[in-house]
C-alpha cells in the first residue's frame, strides 16, 4: 500500500505549490480519454523509487481571533493525521512562527505520525537565519525551501521518504483477487458484501455514509482465494461538507488503488449519475479490471425489452468503459448474485492476460491492412514493432515512427483489434506509444 503524506498547513504558506511541485505534471500511459470526469482529492507521486500519495488538505481555515484555532480548524488536522503515514507541516518562513502555527504545532507533536517541517518561501540560501526560529515548534529540523522556484524540494522529500514504513509483502496467498466494491452511498455496497460472505460481516443500512471506513474480508470459495474490500461511500464534491467525508472519500480512493478488480454498483432506480462516472472513471484510469453491478433490479417494472433498453443507455453513459461486463442484480433477493464471482473470476483472467509478441506484431500488421495509420504534411504513422509488457492492465509498446501522429482515434481502432482477436473483456489496454527509427 502506498504511504499517505497529508500537507497541513494555515492558508497561503504554499501548500499547494509544494503539492504541485511534488506531484508535478506526470505523463499518463494512457492518453486522456472523451468522458471521464477527472476531479482528484490527492495525486500520486514517486521519489527514490518509492511510490506515495500526497493529499493536500487545503482546507484549514482559521476563523477564532488572537491566534485561538477552532474546533473544525482542529478535527480537520486531526483527520489528516488519522489519514495519514507523514504530515509535512508547511510554515511562511517570512511571515516567521504565528500563533496559528503553534496551535497545529502543538496537535502534531500529541500525535504520533512523524512529522516533517517546512519552512517555505526561502529566498536566500546563503542566509538560512529566518528558518532558525521554527525549532521552537519542537518538530525537529525544519527544512527550508521555496517551493516556487523547486529550491531544496529534494532535500524535503529525503526528509519525507526517510519516514516511510518498509515496503508491505503480500499478504494474502498467491493468486488472491482483491476485489473493491465502490459506488455512491446507499447503493447497496455492504448488503451485497454480506451476500457474497453468507454472513452480516458489515452493518447494513439505508442512512448514507454508513460504512465509514474501508472493510477488508478474506474468504475461499471453491479453492480460490479473494478479498472484498468494502468501501464508504463516494459522494459528489459538492456534497463533502464535512472534513470527515473528505477524507472517508480519500479512504475509499485508495481501497481502488489496492485493488484488481472493483465491483462498480449502479442504482437500478437511478440509473448511471455524474458521480457514477467520475468513481468509476478512476477505477478506468486506475487500469482496475471492472465489472458494472446493477443493483436493486428486484425494485425495477419490468417487460422482455427492460434489459436491453438499460444496457443501451449504460452504455452511452459510460462510453469510456464500453469493454466492463453489465450484470443485474439484487442484493436483497440474491438475484444473479452466484453470478457475481464467476464473472470476477473472468476479468480477473483478462486483467493478466500474455499475449505472445509475434501474435501482436500479425494482429497488428493485420489492423493495418485493413485500415492504414494516418498522415499529416506527407508523413504517414509507422507502426514498426509492438510488444507486451505488463499486465494488471495489459500494457503494450508500440514502436512508431512519428509518435504525434498516433491521435487517439486511430489508437482507439488498434484497441479494438485487440479486444476483437484476444479478448480482454473487463479491463482497459494501456498503450505506451515510442520513437524508434525503422533502421533501429
Amino acid at each position: 500500500m502506498k504511504p499517505i503524506v497529508a500537507i497541513v498547513g494555515r492558508p497561503n504558506v504554499g501548500k499547494s505549490t509544494l503539492f504541485n511541485r511534488f506531484t508535478g505534471e506526470r505523463v499518463a500511459i494512457v492518453q486522456d480519454v472523451p468522458g471521464v470526469t477527472r476531479d482528484r482529492l490527492y495525486r500520486d507521486a514517486e521519489w527514490l523509487g518509492r511510490e506515495f500519495t500526497v493529499i493536500d488538505t487545503g482546507g484549514i481555515e482559521f476563523y477564532g481571533k488572537g491566534g485561538v484555532i477552532e474546533n473544525k480548524v482542529k478535527q480537520q488536522v486531526q483527520l489528516a493525521i488519522e489519514e495519514s503515514d507523514i504530515i509535512l507541516f508547511v510554515v511562511d518562513g517570512k511571515a516567521g512562527i504565528t500563533p496559528d502555527d503553534e496551535g497545529v504545532a502543538q496537535l502534531l507533536r500529541r500525535s504520533s505520525k512523524p512529522v516533517v517541517l517546512a519552512v517555505n518561501k526561502i529566498e536566500d540560501f546563503q542566509n538560512l537565519s529566518p528558518s532558525y526560529e521554527f525549532y521552537s515548534l519542537g518538530l525537529g529540523n525544519p527544512f527550508p525551501v521555496s517551493a516556487a522556484h523547486g529550491m531544496n524540494t529534494g532535500d524535503l522529500l529525503d526528509g519525507i521518504v526517510s519516514h516511510f514504513p518498509p515496503e508491505e509483502e503480500e499478504e494474502y496467498p498467491p493468486e488472491t483477487i482483491k476485489i473493491a466494491v465502490i459506488g455512491r452511498p446507499n447503493v447497496g455496497k455492504s448488503s451485497l458484501v454480506n451476500n457474497i460472505l453468507g454472513h452480516e460481516r458489515v452493518i447494513v443500512s439505508d442512512v448514507p455514509g454508513t460504512t465509514r471506513d474501508a472493510i477488508d474480508s478474506f474468504f475461499t470459495r471453491e479453492g480460490k482465494h479473494y478479498v472484498i474490500i468494502d468501501t464508504a461511500g463516494i459522494r459528489r464534491k459538492s456534497r463533502v461538507f464535512e472534513p470527515t467525508e473528505r477524507f472517508m472519500v480519500i479512504r475509499s480512493l485508495r481501497a481502488i488503488d489496492r485493488s484488481d478488480v472493483v465491483l462498480m454498483l449502479v442504482d437500478a432506480t437511478d440509473g448511471v449519475t455524474e458521480q457514477d462516472k467520475k468513481i468509476v472513471g478512476y477505477a478506468h484510469e486506475a487500469g482496475k479490471g471492472i465489472v458494472l453491478v446493477v443493483n436493486k433490479w428486484d425494485l425495477v417494472i419490468k417487460d422482455d425489452k427492460t434489459m436491453n433498453r438499460f444496457d443501451r443507455e449504460i452504455r452511452e453513459e459510460l462510453k469510456f468503459i464500453d469493454y466492463a461486463p453489465i450484470l443485474y442484480v439484487s442484493a436483497l433477493t440474491g438475484q444473479r448474485m452466484n453470478r457475481i464471482l464467476e464473472i470476477v473470476d473472468f476479468v480477473g483472467e483478462q486483467h493478466t492476460l500474455r499475449i505472445p509478441t509475434a501474435r501482436i506484431n500479425e494482429v497488428i500488421n493485420e489492423a493495418v491492412m485493413i485500415t492504414p495509420p494516418p498522415s499529416d504534411k506527407g508523413k504517414r504513422l509507422k507502426i514498426l514493432y509492438s510488444t507486451q509488457v505488463g499486465v494488471k492492465p495489459p500494457k503494450f509498446i508500440l514502436f512508431v515512427n512519428e509518435p504525434e501522429l498516433f491521435h487517439f482515434s486511430y489508437r482507439r481502432y488498434i484497441e479494438n483489434q485487440f479486444r476483437q482477436n484476444f479478448g480482454f473483456e473487463g479491463t482497459t489496454i494501456w498503450f505506451i506509444i515510442r520513437k524508434r527509427d525503422k533502421e533501429e
